[in-house]
């Protein structure tokens, strides 16, 4: 037996705990590895499917965008046609009134139902305004029994008319029940009679006592376009009741099939639904420019 030192062997239990905790170590930075990649592709994923739907949403609103202007557009391309064929209809109807009978279109305000090029349907109205109560040149007594007919109270009526002359005539002191500038005042508005003729209808808005009922039901049977007495055979009822209850003389008028004033609507329906009025005031006869007829108003009327 050999004296001497003993020698130990090596350790292996230290440098194998270390093996074992490095190898361990890296199994875990694996593992924390993976589960970042698998975090990583989980978030792309969600950007790829909000993107997608963000897509989708664009894309979406993008074609009812396109829809709805091509709606649009199509509706405006039905307007302005419906548009078209009224016009053209209502110079038709002047070109008809100015032939002689028994080919011209006789202003007798019966509706005509009129078929048009493309399955167009349309309504024309002739209606001479020779029948009707020019409110620039009626008396008070005229004025008070239309209004009066109309279902106006006879003290109302009595002032409404004599506003009506104080509005379109140029005295400064009101008459008689009437209305100047200090009744308007009064009223509290800020404007008065302007003393001259009225250049509208809807110009009778603005005179004290008059109401939107009122005028609405005084429009059908009045007209700044006719120059004299109504013609009484061609007068609404309530005109002719005027007359009679205010003792004004019945005189003869001119044929009404030849009035020299004309009041034409002419009304379209397109297949598609669109629709569109026009209306218009006509003077017929030569005019300044030589021509046969001259338009006085040109609109399109409330519905």
């Amino acid at each position: 037996m050999r004296d001497g030192p003993i020698r130990d062997g090596p350790i292996r239990d230290g440098p194998q705990r270390d093996g074992q905790g490095r190898n361990g170590q890296g199994r875990n930075g694996q593992g924390r590895r993976q589960g970042v990649g698998r975090v990583d592709r989980g978030f792309a994923l969600l950007i790829v499917l909000w993107s997608i739907a963000l897509l989708a949403l664009v894309g979406a609103h993008v074609t009812g965008t396109g829809r709805t202007e091509a709606q649009l557009a199509g509706n405006l391309r039905s307007a302005a046609r419906a548009e078209a064929a009224a016009d053209g209809l209502l110079y038709e109807a002047i070109f008809h009134l100015l032939l002689p009978a028994p080919g011209g279109w006789p202003a007798d305000g019966i509706p005509r139902e009129i078929a048009l090029p493309g399955r167009i349907g349309a309504t024309l109205l002739i209606e001479s305004e020779q029948g009707k109560l020019n409110p620039n040149l009626a008396t008070a007594g005229q004025l008070q029994a239309l209004l009066q007919g109309l279902g106006l109270a006879p003290r109302p009526a009595m002032a409404l008319a004599a506003a009506i002359l104080d509005w379109r005539t140029a005295a400064r002191t009101a008459r008689p029940n009437g209305a100047k500038e200090a009744e308007y005042r009064a009223a509290g508005l800020g404007y008065a009679p302007p003393g001259r003729p009225f250049e509208s209808l809807d110009e009778m808005q603005l005179v004290l006592g008059m109401t939107p009922e009122l005028l609405a039901r005084l429009k059908p049977v009045l007209s700044i376009y006719q120059d004299g007495e109504p013609d009484l055979r061609i007068a609404p009822a309530a005109v002719i009741q005027a007359m009679q209850d205010s003792g004004a003389e019945l005189e003869a008028a001119p044929d009404p099939g030849t009035a020299p004033t004309v009041l034409i609507t002419a009304a379209v329906r397109l297949p598609d639904g669109a629709a569109f009025t026009r209306q218009a005031h006509v003077r017929l006869g030569p005019g300044a420019q030589g021509r046969a007829w001259r338009i006085l108003t040109w609109q399109t009327p409330e519905e």
